[in-house]
């Protein structure tokens, strides 16, 4: 087979990550259409109210997913201004508090793995906390901050050396992590502060 039939499971993995948001974004967005539809008519109440906010969870969610476990491109761009909507609708009035602080638009790719880093962070916020994403020149940071930290070394350890915890899907970024710093062609590296911890690429 030649190399440019060849697709490594990374990709293809974030090929089947991108089917599954594209192809479930459509029918969750008529359901919000079809909710909507039943407000203006006046069918206003806590069920509906309830399956309103389920569909904006789930399409948060999709849209986070689409950016963190799909396929990312060559130079393909993200907008500043899709990503703000993007962790507005993810965050929401969650615990969690993120502050995007790059000024401009980026590559996909780059967003791709500042994404996996804000999963890899939320673990060890579970209580509640602040997450800055910031970068200068080429280097990203993104760093968290809470009065309670829990970290799990073995899980951790995805992203560096000693003994790794075992894989869940729960924690299925913190392996995806490096692979995409790496396909950034950047090193990654984490640091602990006293009530934070700091992931740069």
């Amino acid at each position: 087979m030649s190399n440019d039939r060849m697709t490594s499971d990374t990709d293809l993995g974030d090929l089947i990550g991108s089917r599954i948001c594209h192809d479930l974004i459509s029918p969750i967005g008529a359901i919000g259409n079809g909710v909507e539809l039943l407000t203006m008519d006046g069918q206003v109440g806590p069920e509906l109210a309830l399956i309103a906010e389920s569909v904006a969870n789930a399409n948060a969610r999709i849209r986070f997913y689409r950016v963190a476990f799909g396929h990312a491109s060559g130079d393909a761009g993200l907008a500043r201004s899709e990503i703000l909507s993007i962790l507005k609708a993810y965050y929401g009035q969650g615990r969690v508090k993120v502050a995007w602080e790059v000024p401009v638009d980026c590559r996909r790719s780059e967003a791709k793995a500042a994404f996996l880093a804000l999963l890899c962070l939320e673990t060890g916020v579970p209580f509640g906390g602040q997450i800055r994403v910031g970068r200068s020149g080429v280097h990203w940071q993104v760093e968290a901050t809470s009065e309670k930290l829990r970290i799990e070394d073995e899980v951790w350890n995805w992203l560096g050396a000693g003994p790794r915890a075992e894989l869940t899907p729960a924690r299925v970024h913190f392996a995806l992590l490096p692979e995409a710093v790496e396909n950034l062609g950047r090193r990654l590296d984490v640091q602990r502060t006293e009530g934070g911890i700091v992931i740069g690429f």
